[in-house]
C-alpha cells in the first residue's frame, strides 16, 4: 500500500485525522524499545520479537526525508498490528503516519522528514486485556529516493579516476589543528552505499565508508591502532571524527545532486 503521506500531514493538521493515542485500540504502559541495524551493504533487516499483553515492542530506525520505508508484519495472530511514527511523535502523544488496523497490511512510502522513525508492534486491546501472546516477524527496508546513489542514476566518473565526483571538505588531521580543506573522491555504489577518500595535503589519505548516506567504517590499519569512528548529523552535514582526525561532508557528496 502506497502511503501519500503529505496529504495524510495535512489532514492531521487541519484535526480530520484520526488520532491513534492511549484511549484507542493500543496500550503503551510496558513498551521496551530496541533499535533496528542493518548487516553492512544491507538496506534491510527482519526481527523476529514476541509480545504479551499490554507488553509491545518500540523499534527506532533513523532514515532521511525523501527516502523510501517499507514494513510488514508477519504473524499468526489476528490480534498483532503496527504503527509508525515520524520523528518526534510518540505513541499515545501523536497521531501515526501509518497504522495497520486502519491503513492495510503493510506500509510503503516516502519519509517526509530526517530523523528517527519508530514502529510500534502492539496487541490489539481485547487481546492485550486477556494477556496473550504472539511471536512475529517485523520486516523492515529503507531504500534511497531517487537521486541518492549510482545504480539508480547511471552516475558519470570524472574523467581519468574511479571517483563519481570530486572536491575539498574541510578537514583536520592533528589535535588542536584549525580545519582546512581537503581534496576528496567519492565512488557512489547506489542505495547511499559507497565510500570517499580524503586525501592529506602532507601525504597519505583516509577512506571513509558509507551505508544508506551514512558514514558506518573506515580504512582502519594496524597503524590506527583502534582508533575510534563517532558521527554527529548537523542539518545535512556528517562531522565525522577518527581519533584525532576530523573531517566535515555535506550529504550530498553521497548522495548526489
Amino acid at each position: 500500500m502506497i502511503v501519500k503521506l503529505k496529504s495524510f500531514l495535512f489532514a492531521a493538521a487541519m484535526g480530520t485525522a484520526v488520532l491513534f493515542n492511549a484511549g484507542s485500540t493500543a496500550t503503551f504502559a510496558a513498551d521496551r524499545t530496541e533499535r533496528v541495524k542493518f548487516e553492512k551493504g544491507s538496506t534491510g533487516a527482519t526481527i523476529r520479537g514476541k509480545i504479551k499483553g499490554r507488553d509491545g515492542m518500540l523499534y527506532m530506525i533513523g532514515a532521511k526525508a525523501g527516502q523510501f520505508m517499507t514494513v510488514s508484519l508477519d504473524t499468526k495472530s489476528t490480534s498483532t498490528y503496527f504503527n509508525v511514527f515520524a520523528p518526534g511523535d510518540k505513541p499515545g502523544e501523536s497521531t501515526a503516519l501509518f497504522a495497520s488496523d486502519r491503513d492495510g497490511d503493510s506500509f510503503n512510502g516516502e519519509l517526509p522528514a530526517s530523523g528517527d522513525y519508530t514502529i510500534q508492534v502492539y496487541l490489539y486491546r481485547n487481546a492485550a486485556r486477556n494477556n496473550e501472546s504472539a511471536n512475529f516477524h517485523l520486516n523492515v527496508e529503507i531504500s534511497a529516493s531517487g537521486n541518492s546513489g549510482a545504480a539508480e542514476t547511471g552516475d558519470a566518473k570524472v574523467e581519468g579516476t574511479d571517483f563519481n565526483a570530486t572536491g575539498p571538505i574541510p578537514c583536520a588531521r592533528y589535535p588542536g589543528q584549525p580545519m582546512g580543506q581537503c581534496q576528496m573522491g567519492v565512488m557512489r555504489e547506489g542505495n547511499g552505499n559507497g565510500s570517499i577518500t580524503v586525501f592529506w595535503p602532507d601525504g597519505g589519505s583516509r577512506v571513509i565508508y558509507f551505508e544508506m548516506n551514512t558514514p558506518s567504517s573506515y580504512d582502519e590499519s594496524q597503524a590506527d591502532a583502534g582508533k575510534e569512528m563517532t558521527v554527529d548529523q548537523n542539518a545535512d552535514l556528517s562531522i565525522v571524527t577518527i581519533g584525532d582526525e576530523r573531517f566535515e561532508i555535506p550529504d550530498v557528496v553521497m548522495a548526489g545532486d
